[in-house]
């Protein structure tokens, strides 16, 4: 009698991430072969994708049994716990969906790329780590992985280690995972106990005290929140980001900065037991920050990678706001209201990690055919890369929350969870709320003025170089991918009550509770608490929108004068129209700046006016300070330049100053113990 052998959904996973590990060493060994690029890409592609299946199937099927895997590695007396669940199988659908989207991108770019010897083996290794961070089930397996993953990126970081400004983006990137990874060092510590145990179902059992939940919260918020990006620990991102190449760019902004945020879910909302009001608090206020200055800053840039970095910053502010909602309604037991804004994060995790993988994808195409990343340097790039062009399109429509876009359902559900605030108890949070909602309304509003800037001033107008005038359409490969993400953009906004129903049993695992079924509400519309309250219908939307521009169209040219008229282009009130004479990054961002600028960037306009008669061009230099950098990390590099500057003299004492410093030393440790005692 043959008996078929069962293969547990974890095991299963953790084949693909072995996969992923023998990739990265194959990687090694075909690092100067011409067809290292396809084999490794291609073999990254089909792992990722079947991850992607395990996963689906995981989160889509019997999701509210989870399966487990202890390995024979890591602590003697504990082992390596691996566990999927819901939660997980969510995330590592994020993770695996980016992971092939790359692989597929990276087909066609990885040709282009100077150095491949220093992405290949990395990129597999990168993809491995995030799974593993996700699958992890004990904090020493965790936290081993999340050093994995942290090195993995930090190596791709520093692929392209001598253009000017990369290797100083490799040193902060670094310094900042190594305090990251403190932090959760620390926060482990203190949820495993005096006991030491530091299984995840440990954990979930244990019972912690206010203080110990307190110190763990701010914890995980500077651990997972300086690897998402969290204001004022973003400093490393917008340095880092941009210094990868573009398909790791697009995993490190749309995936990396999601695993970080599974992090802060498993230990604030699983691990640590029901929270208490006043955590949603700090997480409101640190998570309405982060958008609105992200979005600021991304506004100011004329960087596209850095803008889109910068942006990332915004998004992950709006994740956490929906999070400090759901941590609000879950500690006073609103499970409906809970979960509304726990399915607005995880609805946000997965629309940002389509919109913005597919943006970078679009910034890197943009790189491969001009060699430019300065928008100023750009333009009329949607007559020479009109496939390019519609792709990001999409995308800069999506991240600007418009309907029938995806990023507007999840946005939508967010204010609708701020609009359940009259519910809660504490004045405290009924003041604060309807105030942060109020910021992330006006972070949506910069948001959609940030993406007209870009996309105008690098895809519109007339071309303002050489490089923009003769650039070309990118290869197939990378379209490909660009267009199944903006495709995906499209159907998370249409069909979102698929979404939703599909992420109810991640609510239903966390929170115990779910939004009611979507899939039961009549022409696809989605109603988030009932259908007297609120309703949306994207795929009604999109028929008004494409419904209504083509009545448009055809009046306009029924019934307008069929005369042709042509004539010059504005050219801003010069009568030589100029490409130098079009809208710049600086001309977008001027009426934003001049409001926010004094208080949040001290900016500064510095104008060089020639008198009459004098040849030289006028110049207009904008001044802007980055306050955070300067009030907080410069001062502790300058700290730790001037004690290197100090300690360095230890190495050139004599042996008498040596002996006097050990005796000195030893004299000091016995008064402190004698003290002590």
């Amino acid at each position: 009698m043959n008996s078929a052998v069962v293969i547990s959904p974890v095991a299963l996973q953790m084949s693909g991430v072995a996969a992923l590990l023998v990739t990265a060493i194959l990687a090694i060994a075909l690092s100067r072969s011409e067809r290292a690029t396809a084999v490794i890409y291609g073999a990254t592609l089909a792992i990722c994708a079947a991850a992607l299946f395990g996963a689906l199937r995981a989160l889509l099927g019997d999701a509210a049994n989870s399966s487990t895997l202890i390995l024979p590695v890591g602590l003697p007396w504990l082992g390596a716990h691996f566990r999927l669940d819901a939660l997980a199988s969510f995330f590592l659908v994020v993770v695996n969906l980016g992971g092939a989207a790359a692989s597929l991108y990276g087909l066609g770019y990885g040709h282009h790329e100077p150095s491949p010897h220093r992405v290949l083996p990395f990129f597999p290794a990168f993809l491995a780590g995030m799974n593993l961070v996700v699958l992890a089930d004990d904090a020493f397996s965790y936290l081993l992985c999340w050093e994995f993953m942290s090195l993995a990126s930090w190596a791709l970081v520093m692929a392209h280690h001598r253009e000017p400004g990369n290797a100083k983006a490799g040193y902060v990137y670094l310094v900042m995972a190594s305090f990251g990874t403190l932090s959760l060092l620390l926060a482990f510590g203190l949820l495993a106990g005096p006991a030491g145990d530091y299984g995840f179902a440990a954990i979930r059992a244990a019972a912690h005290t206010p203080y110990v939940a307190a110190l763990v919260l701010i914890l995980m918020l500077l651990g997972a929140g300086s690897k998402a990006g969290l204001v004022p620990l973003h400093v490393w991102l917008p340095l880092a980001h941009p210094a990868a190449p573009s398909h790791v760019s697009a995993l490190m902004s749309g995936v990396m900065t999601k695993v970080a945020i599974y992090g802060f879910i498993r230990v604030v909302f699983d691990l640590l037991g029901p929270p208490n009001w006043s955590a949603s608090v700090i997480v409101l206020f640190l998570g309405s920050i982060t958008a609105v200055l992200g979005i600021l800053y991304a506004m100011m840039e004329n960087d596209l990678k850095r803008l889109l970095a910068y942006s990332t910053i915004e998004n992950i502010g709006i994740i956490f706001v929906s999070l400090g909602l759901a941590l609000a309604f879950q500690a006073n037991g609103l499970k409906l209201a809970a979960a509304l804004a726990f399915t607005a994060a995880l609805f946000h995790v997965l629309n940002h990690s389509f919109f913005k993988s597919l943006l970078f994808f679009g910034a890197g195409a943009v790189l491969n055919s001009t060699g430019e990343r300065d928008m100023d340097k750009l333009g009329g790039l949607i007559h020479r890369m009109p496939f390019t062009s519609f792709a990001v399109l999409v995308g800069c429509v999506a991240i600007s929350a418009l309907p029938p876009f995806n990023g507007f359902v999840s946005e939508w559900l967010m204010f609708q969870a701020v609009l359940q605030s009259p519910d809660l108890p504490q004045w405290a949070l009924k003041i604060m709320v309807p105030a942060v909602g109020a910021m992330l309304a006006l972070a949506a509003a910069l948001a959609a003025a940030t993406f007209v800037k870009a996309y105008g001033v690098t895809f519109l107008g007339r071309p303002r170089s050489t490089a923009a005038e003769t650039a070309n359409e990118v290869d197939r490969y990378s379209l490909a991918a660009m267009f199944i993400l903006a495709v995906l953009c499209l159907l998370g906004g249409i069909l979102p009550g698929l979404v939703i129903d599909a992420l109810s049993p991640v609510a239903v695992e966390i929170l115990g509770g779910r939004m009611p079924i979507q899939a039961n509400e009549a022409w696809l519309s989605i109603a988030p608490i009932a259908e007297s309250r609120s309703s949306y219908n994207g795929l009604l939307v999109m028929m008004f929108i494409a419904i209504s521009a083509s009545l448009t169209v055809f009046f306009i040219h029924r019934f307008a004068s069929h005369a042709l008229r042509r004539g010059p282009a504005w050219g801003c009130g010069f009568s030589d129209a100029v490409p130098a004479a079009q809208y710049s990054g600086a001309s977008f961002a001027q009426p934003i700046r001049r409001v926010f600028g004094t208080m949040v960037f001290h900016a500064r306009d510095h104008v060089e006016m020639p008198p009459p008669g004098d040849i030289r061009p006028a110049r207009l230099r904008i001044e802007l300070h980055d306050l955070i950098w300067e009030g907080m990390y410069a001062p502790i590099a300058g700290a730790v330049a001037v004690s290197s500057e100090w300690l360095n003299q230890l190495q050139f004492l004599t042996i008498r100053r040596y002996l006097s410093l050990v005796f000195a030393t030893l004299v000091t440790l016995l008064l402190v113990l004698a003290i002590w005692s």
